[in-house]
């Protein structure tokens, strides 16, 4: 089957690699090219947790989201398989004890055993959690690796739709496809990327703070990624002034060598999500809409496409398509 595919961000990147696997033709067409800083998916943490997720997420992002580490892992071979660290400081013990009753596939830890999981962190909390199963990729590099596949596999990418016709549409326009889905809204991300070679860490860590919980993802020769926020705004652009210092202050709290950080980029970007934050496959006659990844991006678009490309090859109605579709 022809098939064109609106949008070259991960959830497009992602069902186009699922339907070439299976022998469709496939093309790509977005107006702002590769991906790119005009995608939210560029500004993503890449963080492949699905035990540390369904804290505030529902249970279908845990059970898909397994699934993304063997995926990643086989359509680019860039995932770290290195676990997630979950701290607290002691005045926020108590988050970290509602963070361990609602997750599972954890093990406490001690001072000692924070300090032989991260030596730069030793002395600094007395307790935390280590979800050894989770992983974590570079976003940017997994969406090159995917485009870089792809190309070799004889898709074609536009920038405009070409003068011959497809036999289906795939629409993965993100927050864009509101025209068509007016039920999304957009869900303000926003982050920093810092050197700051005084610092090493070997894994993503998540501080937990009642307001304002960080996570910090390494991203080799001392850099890091920094994100927290989750702001009910479709507002895209750059980082506000109050996002900025808090961002910044939890990760001082985290490691004080993080005062003398070089901030090397901040961006923002709007995340599409539907009501309840699940994402959704919706069929209008010779257009397949696939949409509504929230804050779950690299964890969920493998199982959204594989379900994409099963409806497309036997009709099924898999468990994220909507029955009003």
């Amino acid at each position: 089957m022809s098939i064109r595919i609106l949008g070259a961000g991960v959830m497009g990147l992602a069902i186009a690699t699922e339907l070439t696997t299976r022998g469709h033709r496939i093309e790509i067409i977005d107006p702002a090219g590769p991906p790119g800083p005009h995608g939210c998916s560029w500004w993503a943490g890449g963080m492949l947790a699905p035990h540390c997720e369904v804290v505030d997420a529902e249970e279908p992002v845990e059970r898909l989201g397994l699934d993304a580490l063997d995926w990643w892992e086989r359509h680019t071979g860039a995932v770290e398989r290195k676990g997630t660290l979950v701290l607290a400081p002691e005045r926020d013990k108590g988050e970290l004890a509602r963070f361990a009753r609602r997750s599972r596939n954890h093990h406490s830890l001690d001072a000692e055993g924070i300090a032989e999981l991260e030596p730069d962190l030793a002395g600094r909390f007395n307790a935390g959690l280590f979800f050894e199963t989770e992983a974590h990729l570079a976003p940017r590099k997994a969406l090159h690796a995917l485009k870089a596949r792809l190309y070799s596999a004889g898709v074609a990418f536009h920038t405009s739709p070409p003068s011959t016709s497809s036999e289906l549409t795939i629409d993965a326009r993100g927050l864009a496809a509101r025209d068509a889905l007016p039920d999304l809204r957009g869900v303000r991300g926003e982050m920093l990327v810092l050197r700051c070679p005084e610092v090493s860490l070997s894994r993503p860590v998540r501080l937990l703070h009642p307001r304002i919980p960080l996570y910090i993802v390494p991203r080799g020769d001392g850099i890091f990624m920094l994100g927290a926020t989750m702001i009910e705004s479709d507002r895209r652009g750059v980082v506000t002034a109050r996002s900025l210092l808090e961002l910044l202050s939890a990760a001082w709290a985290l490691h004080p060598g993080f005062g003398e950080a070089e901030v090397l980029e901040m961006g923002a970007d709007a995340r599409p999500a539907f009501p309840d934050n699940l994402p959704r496959l919706r069929r209008r006659g010779s257009t397949l809409y696939a949409n509504g990844l929230y804050r779950h991006g690299f964890l969920l678009s493998p199982a959204v496409a594989r379900m994409a490309a099963e409806h497309i090859d036997t009709g099924i109605t898999p468990e994220f398509m909507d029955e009003t579709s």
